[in-house]
């Protein structure tokens, strides 16, 4: 049985190490340090730490890359998915078969930390899993294989990046055995085609409906859920809106108001029906009950 390192950090990553599980024996599981959350302040486990705790594998959170050659010491090959890191070549060059990723995108679109976010906002019709070899570049590495799937048009980052992840853990069952083999042979990307899937920033998710058009005020809404949130400022408190739909009538661009039942945004060019928003230190709400608080006053977005 193929011996195999396995490093990745969030929820995104576990079909692909439980699957990685199934076909392999998992020498350790490495992953990112725990992180205080929640208004307690209190370290949290990444969700790639609890299921290799469940499984009964060992785990190691190194603070230094420099200390991931050791850690795969032994393996035939190390599996990534959404690791987080940048793997430095001592560790790169240890397994035997080196280090395959799974990357949620069709690469060499999208290299980078935010793949699938960049696919949604861009409006890509489709994206994909692609399995490659990791290089000491950003996603530079030669691919082994791919997936494609079409991307709906109501899907958010987290809905999508649940498809992808079990499409990537498909992909590695299906493909891993001749990787390691040395049977499927890896093809360099074409570094014409690449794009850049940069870190997102909360500041980028702030919607100006005064100057954005509607369908970008859609991808953003869909692209910025569920982290940061694509958000408004209205009458100085932050606005959190995280479900929108298209819509049809005549609202001045930044403005929300109520009509024939439910809540319209003025876009620079048209109208998007606002469906579920989040005031600040509230809940999440549908929008019409946000505006009967509000008792139906128009709201201006900053």
């Amino acid at each position: 049985m193929i011996r195999a390192a396995f490093l990745g950090t969030p929820d995104a990553a576990v079909p692909v190490l439980s699957a990685l599980g199934a076909i392999a024996e998992v020498t350790i599981v490495i992953t990112r340090p725990d992180k205080p959350r929640g208004r307690s302040g209190d370290p949290q486990p990444p969700p790639v730490k609890v299921e290799a705790a469940r499984q009964g594998w060992p785990v190691a959170q190194p603070e230094r890359s420099a200390d991931l050659a050791a850690l795969v010491r032994g393996a035939d090959v190390a599996v990534v998915a959404a690791y987080g890191r940048i793997v430095p070549g001592e560790a790169l060059a240890t397994p035997a078969a080196g280090f395959v990723n799974v990357h949620f995108s069709l690469l060499p679109r999208w290299r980078g930390a935010s793949p699938v976010v960049r696919a949604i906002l861009a409006g890509d019709p489709e994206t994909g899993v692609t399995l490659m070899r990791l290089d000491e570049g950003l996603d530079t590495g030669p691919t082994f294989d791919r997936m494609t799937t079409p991307i709906g048009g109501d899907e958010t980052t987290g809905d999508l990046t649940t498809r992808l992840a079990d499409l990537g853990a498909r992909l590695l069952v299906s493909r891993l055995d001749a990787i390691v083999a040395g049977t499927l042979r890896s093809v360099p990307q074409d570094p014409a085609g690449a794009t850049a899937a940069g870190k997102v920033t909360v500041d980028e998710a702030h919607l100006d409906a005064r100057r954005h058009h509607t369908e970008p005020v859609l991808r953003a809404v869909r692209a910025f859920n569920p982290t940061p949130g694509a958000w408004a400022v209205v009458e100085g408190e932050r606005l959190k809106v995280w479900e929108a739909r298209p819509a049809s009538g005549e609202v001045a661009p930044g403005t929300a108001e109520r009509r024939d039942g439910a809540v319209l945004l003025g876009t620079a060019d048209g109208v998007v029906a606002l469906v579920t928003v989040q005031p600040a230190g509230r809940p999440a709400m549908p929008a019409t009950a946000w505006m009967n608080g509000r008792r139906g006053a128009p709201a201006v977005f900053d």
